[in-house]
């Protein structure tokens, strides 16, 4: 038999364990829509905490101005985000490509100041609420949870498995592999691939916005809410493997689940242990877990 405060360790690992899901949920969409990005078109995208800034505003600017409810913003937040994105990327990005790494970082941390500055002006940097579009709770017995952080975990796992499989197993996403690779030769095969770059830029940048999305009734919409989460998704993605997709889904939730445990053993150190993670497996597998050494 186990002690009262053996069992009330547990539960308390076992409560921030699932809290630490929910925030590897948005981990994991923001890194592998970074991933997306670096891996097909070899550009390091800082504005990615801005762009998921503006899909939390977006939602949120469409149900106080214009009565569009949650489900929809869903779905018509990213939509416009991206299309933002696809503009960026016709406009600056293309002209960088042949650059080095360098100039990717200097002009997407550039237009991420610029973004947040614009924001900032306009709406202040004190949050907004967005309600929560479903009420009531869960019972696990050790905790209650909100149903709607429930099906953010849900909606997130559905989101990652599918953008990996469309990418990884279909014939769209072997053209999109095909052509980072050798885009001489794909373009032999009569496929445009200056449009299918742009449209991969247009889904990470989606998927961006749809975390923002997801993440307005959880936190305060603000303009400042993408500065400090996209540090910590940066570092997810390197400890994945840089351009991995399914290392960016696993190490996400994992690295979500391990902040909370560590809120529980040792509280101070939860905002730096991913960065002390990342700092451990670049020592011993600079490629990252699952990426591939070139």
């Amino acid at each position: 038999m186990l002690d009262a405060d053996t069992i009330d360790l547990l539960n308390r690992i076992a409560s921030q364990s699932t809290l630490g899901l929910i925030n590897g949920a948005f981990y994991a969409i923001l890194s592998m829509g970074l991933a997306v990005i670096f891996g097909m078109l070899n550009v390091i995208n800082f504005t990615h905490g801005a762009q998921y800034m503006m899909g939390a505003f977006a939602a949120w600017l469409m149900l106080t101005e214009l009565n569009i409810p949650f489900w929809a913003a869903l779905v018509l937040s990213p939509l416009i985000v991206g299309l933002f994105g696809v503009v960026l990327e016709k406009l600056l990005l293309k002209r960088i490509y042949h650059l080095d790494h360098l100039y990717g970082f200097l002009l997407t941390f550039g237009l991420a100041l610029v973004i947040e500055g614009l924001f900032q002006w306009r709406w202040g940097s004190s949050g907004a609420p967005y309600p929560s579009p479903i009420s009531g709770g869960i019972n696990l017995g050790y905790m209650y949870i909100p149903t709607y952080r429930g099906f953010v975990v849900v909606a997130a796992l559905v989101i990652c498995l599918a953008t990996w499989y469309g990418i990884e197993r279909t014939r769209l996403g072997g053209y999109l592999r095909a052509a980072t690779e050798n885009p001489t030769l794909v373009r032999a095969f009569g496929i445009n691939v200056p449009r299918l770059i742009t449209l991969t830029y247009g889904l990470g940048v989606a998927l961006a916005a749809l975390a923002g999305v997801l993440a307005a009734p959880i936190q305060q919409v603000s303009a400042v809410m993408g500065t400090n989460l996209v540090l910590t998704v940066f570092a997810v993605v390197v400890i994945g493997g840089m351009g991995s997709i399914m290392g960016s889904i696993v190490t996400g939730f994992g690295l979500g689940m391990l902040e909370g445990m560590t809120k529980v053993v040792y509280p101070p150190a939860s905002n730096t242990v991913i960065f002390v993670v990342m700092a451990i497996v670049l020592l011993v597998k600079p490629a990252g877990l699952f990426g591939q050494t070139k």
